[in-house]
């Protein structure tokens, strides 16, 4: 369903401990753009009864059922995008400009 991998879950746990926030889910967002593009928003938050609630490497990552459908498939990542420039990515399939990384 969604994924994150331990990277990102390091860097949630590290972010949220900082923040005295610990403990609480991750709420994700995402936005299609009008070129089939996705852009994602996220933070702390906590559930609510009708949130989809999905645990992955020890994080809760909660979303709205309306964003269930593209977020299928994702794998969110905290990777070293430039020297010293880390940033969460998303890896989403669903995503019209999506190209799946090379091995």
């Amino acid at each position: 369903m969604f994924e994150i991998t331990k990277n990102a879950a390091n860097q949630i746990n590290l972010a949220a401990s900082q923040s005295d926030v610990s403990g609480m889910s991750i709420r994700i967002a995402v936005i299609k753009k009008p070129d089939g593009s996705l852009d994602y928003r996220m933070g702390y938050d906590e559930s609510k009864s009708h949130d989809i609630k999905v645990v992955s490497n020890d994080i809760e990552v909660i979303f709205t059922p309306n964003y269930e459908k593209l977020l299928k498939g994702t794998v969110m990542d905290y990777v070293e995008l430039e020297p010293g420039k880390f940033n969460f990515i998303f890896m989403n399939p669903n995503d019209a400009n999506y190209t799946p990384p090379q091995d």
